[in-house]
């Protein structure tokens, strides 16, 4: 009796499949360590299969980084509901952020830091991931803080510089955690919550931090070298 055949696979399946053994080889082992012949193996495939499916390791790579990029975005996107309050629409981003990195560390390694230090075109490729986050995230709170301010044209640039700082936070904290036993995503994004809010609360509030005037030159000091609060109330509870 003859040998009996396998099913053929669906050349999608297939291609995935590849995918999924080329981000876990280049998250483990560098965009440069990986050999071709490493993913067929792990993918089960022999290595022109793979060549011809998807081109070269170049394009291999560029298209785990988009395949990876995409899923993150969806992941973040997904995990926030807009009808609920601006601390809770941030806190279910962050969580959805480090969950995400979390489950797919060769994911993350592959975006973070492969893609980064190789240079054009991989880094264009994660530099619009992250702008697009970005944007997500200023979206969110521009709309929170103009409903908290009931100003409807408050601009967009008083967030967007928060929205920066707290996605490059975001990516910062990540690789830390997966780097570190025991810190779970929950974990990790309450750290981020707990040191963002603190600047983003007061902002829904309409008491934002301000510097202080810079003195003129030869002047007496400004109002904040002068004596602490606490100076003035035991002034005003002693008189």
């Amino acid at each position: 009796m003859g040998a009996v055949k396998s099913k053929r696979m669906p050349r999608a399946v297939r291609e995935q499949q590849m995918m999924d053994a080329a981000v876990r080889t280049f998250g483990q082992r560098g965009y440069m360590a990986a050999s071709m012949d490493e993913i067929a193996e792990l993918a089960g495939v022999s290595k022109p299969l793979v060549y011809l499916y998807l081109n070269s390791k170049e394009d291999l790579f560029t298209a785990c980084i988009r395949r990876e990029a995409r899923a993150l975005t969806d992941a973040i996107r997904a995990g926030v509901v807009t009808d609920v309050p601006a601390d809770r629409q941030l806190w279910d981003g962050l969580r959805a952020f480090f969950e995400h990195t979390a489950d797919h560390p060769d994911a993350w390694s592959v975006l973070h830091l492969q893609a980064r230090t190789h240079g054009e075109p991989f880094a264009a490729e994660v530099t619009g991931m992250r702008e697009e986050i970005v944007t997500f995230v200023t979206e969110l709170i521009v709309v929170a803080a103009r409903e908290a301010h009931r100003d409807p044209d408050l601009p967009e640039r008083e967030v967007a510089g928060l929205a920066e700082a707290l996605v490059g936070a975001a990516e910062s904290l990540a690789a830390w955690a997966n780097a570190t036993p025991g810190i779970t995503a929950r974990q990790a994004a309450a750290t981020l919550m707990n040191f963002a809010w603190a600047g983003l609360g007061n902002l829904m509030a309409g008491t934002p931090w301000s510097p202080p005037e810079p003195a003129a030159h030869g002047s007496a000091p400004d109002a904040a070298t002068q004596g602490s609060p606490s100076d003035s109330a035991v002034q005003e509870t002693s008189g």
